[in-house]
């Protein structure tokens, strides 16, 4: 499923591209080219502007008026309508910056790209082929799953 989202969605952005998810994400892009790109390319428009959706409905864009006032609920409102599952698969994932599919790295390709002490207190690390950005499961590891539990959660209660 691919989606693109307006620029009141960025860290909902992050966390579907992480989760595997295809999002065009272009802060500062007028409301008619978001559309123009949601039809071109068969993406669903995520938005939080009511005007936007309006307009979106009315000219036959697959759109989706997002509400929720943090990511957890985001995620669970997205997870329910569109049936995705809320886990990160790092074998599907996509870089949180640039959406390319991020790919395992060797440690010793990057042991001069990350700290000294990340180095030596993580073994496993994947790098976006696009911006060479170098990602590892850290320190925010748990509060990135305890998000997605909560969002798992607030499914199960609907």
């Amino acid at each position: 499923m691919k989606f693109v989202a307006d620029g009141m969605l960025g860290s909902l952005v992050r966390w579907l591209r992480m989760m595997g998810h295809d999002v065009e994400y272009l802060h500062g892009l007028d409301d008619d080219k978001l559309m123009a790109l949601a039809k071109e390319e068969g993406r669903i428009l995520l938005t939080r502007d009511l005007e936007l959706y309006k307009r979106s409905t009315a000219k036959g864009v697959d759109v989706f008026y997002l509400e929720g006032k943090n990511e957890a609920e985001r995620l669970s409102v997205l997870a329910k309508r569109f049936s995705i599952a809320l886990e990160i698969d790092l074998k599907t994932s996509r870089c949180p910056r640039c959406n390319a599919i991020i790919n395992p790295v060797p440690k010793l390709h990057i042991a001069d790209r990350v700290e000294k002490k990340t180095y030596d207190n993580y073994n496993t690390f994947w790098e976006c082929p696009r911006c060479q950005k170098v990602y590892w499961q850290g320190a925010h590891w748990p509060k990135i799953c305890e998000t997605l539990e909560d969002a798992k959660s607030r499914l199960k209660a609907d």
